[in-house]
């Protein structure tokens, strides 16, 4: 059995896999960081044009925090699973392969919940797509949905998960900070619409 110290760095490894980067460089669409928010995640991928890159980048970045949780409780147990999972979340939004200038930590944090408590992952999921079908800004949606997760977790799951959701929803409101101003102002762009 590896130590958490251990599946922690693999998390956090297997977090800082940049796919929106990657899927499109490897169409032709250079440097997604070159276009709207700058982001390497799915909905700056969409802002590309491209559906289909942006629909796979969500299902890797999930993926990848999935596995990250799954690996961690196979090698280290619970407490490996849920620091594996924070890790993997906080290897997305700050890749030390781009400079720590990573993404919005949203569909990697949807996958280390699904992995960790399927239940609290796919309720999260649903107030995302509630709210995004009702306002179509794929922020408020992220913003929304985390906020609600570790409320999700305290009835659906253990404490664990709760931490779990905790320090995700830190992460995730961290790293929508100039979302929230231009939500503020009135100015956020709607889902598809460019930055």
């Amino acid at each position: 059995m590896l130590s958490t110290v251990t599946v922690t760095l693999v998390g956090y490894l297997l977090g800082s896999i940049p796919f929106g980067l990657l899927l499109t460089r490897a169409a032709g669409f250079g440097d997604v960081r070159q276009i709207g928010s700058g982001s390497i995640g799915a909905t700056n991928v969409l802002r590309t044009g491209n559906k289909i890159l942006a629909a796979a980048t969500v299902l890797l970045d999930g993926a990848k925090g999935a596995v990250a949780v799954l690996l961690g409780g196979w090698l280290a147990g619970r407490d490996g699973a849920l620091f594996a999972g924070m890790a993997a979340a906080l290897g997305h939004c700050f890749p030390v392969w781009l400079g720590f200038r990573g993404g919005k930590g949203v569909a990697t944090s949807y996958g280390v919940l699904i992995a960790a408590a399927w239940p609290v992952g796919i309720c999260a999921g649903a107030v995302w797509l509630a709210v995004a079908a009702l306002a179509r800004i794929s922020s408020l949606a992220a913003l929304v949905s985390f906020a609600a997760a570790p409320i999700i977790a305290a009835l659906l799951a253990d404490v664990g998960v709760v931490k779990l959701a905790l320090v995700i929803t830190v992460l995730v409101f961290v790293r929508h900070h100039q979302n929230i101003r231009r939500l503020l102002a009135g100015s956020e762009p709607h889902i598809g619409q460019k930055a």
